[in-house]
């Protein structure tokens, strides 16, 4: 916990939920009939209400993107070396708005939320959503804050596909596209990672198709399914650097099954730590919005007309280490936005950490996000 709060933190964030009494339509055909999406904010809302940014979370992230939710938290939000004053997302300047995506466990409706029909948790009742579903919800947000244009939407991995769909949907709605360490859609091997995930979680004895609400998570499930994302997260050199072969505690072999090497220890406490804080059930929703992403899907595959309506700007970044979601999938990307003649600008970044690159403070990084977004203010007289 912090002894007292950095000066260039948010500070103590209060969080706030808004409750929607109007269906939400969904992309497979069913529908919402009400729901709640929970926000956090940080920095002030001008009078103009014209410098407001959105910053959209990944697969296991959530709302709480920066500051401290109370003086015992262990560590701030998520994203904290890249919001706050000073920061290259300034608060100073920027309003920014961050939401729990529909399907996920931190306050926004999913499947441990009360089914209004029954009265009992949706469990695997609730429908399937998907990344378009969410944009959707959120201009919805959007108009309920009285926001009419955001400066940016941004967001890594999962969260920059979100950016990437706001331009497609609404491109009226914001200026600029952050898509980070992002992907036009999933390859076969992380669908096979996903599916691998979702496996161990449902296969768990504990699991009792997705009714353990009250009893307990699938703790040995979840645990593994966290286990092999986190193997991802990581590049071969980072693991390398991080963990070797080094014994754990410089003991000798057990010729055993048990913990031997670091990197198994490290391994076994990610998955421990994420079964305290995330829904299993919703770790199953949410790698099939990871799944089911597919923009160009719509269009025969092309990619380009899939961006035809846009007229956005975009800072696309990619991260040379990253194998889950490959600089050439960015580059893909960008090159379905220059085919329209959009304002692009592209960055491969040089970094050993892997996919999880894109939630540190990496200066380069940092430097070529605070350059666009001090551009995006200076533009709007911020």
């Amino acid at each position: 916990m912090p002894e007292t709060i950095p000066e260039d933190s948010v500070g103590l964030v209060e969080g706030a939920v808004e409750y929607f009494e109007e269906p939400l339509e969904l992309e497979s055909g069913e529908r919402l009939e009400r729901y709640e999406l929970a926000y956090e904010t940080y920095g002030t809302l001008n009078a103009a209400r014209s410098n407001a940014v959105l910053v959209c979370h990944a697969l296991s992230g959530d709302q709480h993107a920066a500051g401290y939710q109370s003086m015992e938290d262990r560590k701030p939000g998520w994203w904290d070396n890249m919001i706050g004053p000073g920061k290259p997302v300034d608060t100073r300047r920027f309003y920014v708005v961050c939401v729990n995506v529909l399907g996920s466990c931190k306050g926004s409706t999913g499947p441990a939320s009360p089914n209004p029909a029954t009265g009992e948790p949706y469990a695997l009742d609730f429908p399937i959503v998907t990344v378009k579903d969410w944009v959707a919800s959120q201009r919805r947000l959007m108009e309920r804050l009285g926001i009419e244009k955001w400066v940016a939407v941004m967001g890594g991995s999962l969260g920059g596909m979100q950016a990437l769909q706001w331009t497609i949907d609404f491109p009226e709605c914001l200026d600029a596209c952050l898509a980070i360490a992002a992907t036009p859609k999933l390859s076969a091997q992380n669908i096979a990672f996903n599916e691998v995930a979702r496996q161990a979680i449902m296969t768990d004895p504990e699991f009792h198709g997705g009714r353990y609400y009250d009893r307990d998570n699938p703790r040995r499930g979840l645990a593994l399914a966290r286990m092999i994302g986190h193997i991802t997260y990581l590049s071969e050199d980072a693991m390398r650097d991080k963990f070797g072969r080094d014994l754990r505690k410089g003991q000798p072999l057990s010729y055993g099954f048990d913990v031997d090497f670091e990197v198994e220890s490290y391994l076994r406490y990610q998955g421990r730590r994420f079964v305290d804080r995330f829904d299993a059930n919703s770790y199953l929703y949410l790698t099939k919005v990871l799944d089911y992403f597919d923009p160009a899907g719509a269009h025969e595959g092309d990619l380009a007309r899939a961006f035809a309506d846009s007229d956005n700007r975009f800072l696309v970044i990619a991260f040379s280490s990253d194998w889950r979601f490959s600089a050439e999938r960015s580059r893909e990307i960008t090159h379905a936005l220059y085919a329209n003649n959009l304002d692009v600008t592209f960055a491969e970044i040089e970094a050993p950490q892997g996919h999880d690159a894109f939630l540190l403070k990496i200066a380069p990084y940092h430097d070529m996000v605070r350059a666009y977004m001090d551009r995006l203010a200076g533009e709007a007289g911020l």
